[in-house]
């Protein structure tokens, strides 16, 4: 949801998410019904930037409220381009508050700093951690997601026939207290781990993952690179378990079929271009749990 190369100005924006939606855009005219969700990291980066950059004006909002703040944002640019009946939802994701990622943050977010910046942030709670070469960057947890406590209303949402937007950004993390009252926690959810549990919460027969190429690589970047197309669980789990899909990239939209597929159903890592085809089979990397 930004330029080419990277801009992110609310032009930029925008005539990506337009571009984007003309694809989902044909999906529901041929007949399909679509729950959309999106990821949202030039976005919050964002807002942590304005966040940081005016600290001594106003206190920082927390990370939950960044990530509810974009829902909002890349819903309406959705709703503006898509041209069908649609809605968006603010989406809580509930995560599980003794997961070890909160004992170890590690999800680099925003943007480098140098040490004397990082030190005045950290006397307000965050976690820093210098990258060598680059400067500082704030990390955080990225617990894995449990439930979509928002599904239910995007099901009654489709059964009136709207096109839904949900869980974008992975979610707002959400812990429940003993007492069952819930709290925003300072955390983001991978976005293709969250779109798997979405996909079983709704009752989807598909997921597509559209990203920026056609499908997954083994051996990428090396001489004995090839696609991968139509495989089985067990054939992704081994090149999975080899290491050729980075943390970074393509690793978690691969971890992301499995899931859906071990589950039951058929799942695509395809161009947002050919979302389409990945449809019928004829695009990307199909992995079909459905299959005997």
């Amino acid at each position: 949801m930004t330029a080419p190369d990277g801009s992110a100005s609310p032009g930029d924006q925008r005539r990506a998410v337009e571009g984007a939606m003309t694809h989902v855009s044909a999906l529901i005219s041929a007949g399909h019904e679509v729950v959309l969700t999106h990821g949202n990291g030039p976005q919050v980066g964002n807002l942590l930037l304005k966040n940081q950059l005016a600290a001594g004006v106003v206190p920082p909002v927390p990370l939950d409220w960044c990530g509810a703040q974009t829902q909002a944002t890349i819903g309406v640019l959705i709703l503006n381009a898509l041209g069908h009946r649609a809605a968006v939802l603010v989406t809580r994701t509930l995560v599980d508050p003794e997961d070890p990622a909160f004992a170890d943050p590690v999800k680099p977010i925003g943007r480098y700093f140098s040490e004397a910046e990082a030190r005045r942030f950290q006397e307000l709670g965050q976690t820093w951690r210098e990258f060598p070469g680059k400067g500082w960057r704030r990390v955080v947890a990225s617990p894995e997601p449990l439930e979509i406590l928002d599904a239910p209303a995007a099901l009654a949402l489709m059964d009136a026939g709207y096109t839904v937007v949900v869980a974008g950004g992975g979610g707002v993390p959400v812990v429940r207290a003993a007492d069952g009252t819930l709290a925003g926690v300072e955390a983001v959810v991978d976005k293709d781990g969250a779109a798997a549990v979405l996909a079983r919460a709704v009752g989807a027969t598909v997921l597509v993952i559209a990203t920026d190429v056609p499908g997954a690589v083994a051996g990428f970047g090396t001489a004995h690179a090839r696609p991968i197309g139509g495989t089985t669980v067990a054939e992704l789990r081994a090149l999975q378990a080899e290491g050729h899909f980075a943390s970074g990239s393509m690793g978690p939209k691969v971890e992301s079929v499995l899931r859906f597929a071990e589950a039951g159903g058929r799942a695509v890592i395809t161009s947002l271009e050919l979302i389409g085809e990945a449809l019928t089979g004829d695009a990307g990397t199909v992995v079909d749990g459905t299959a005997p």
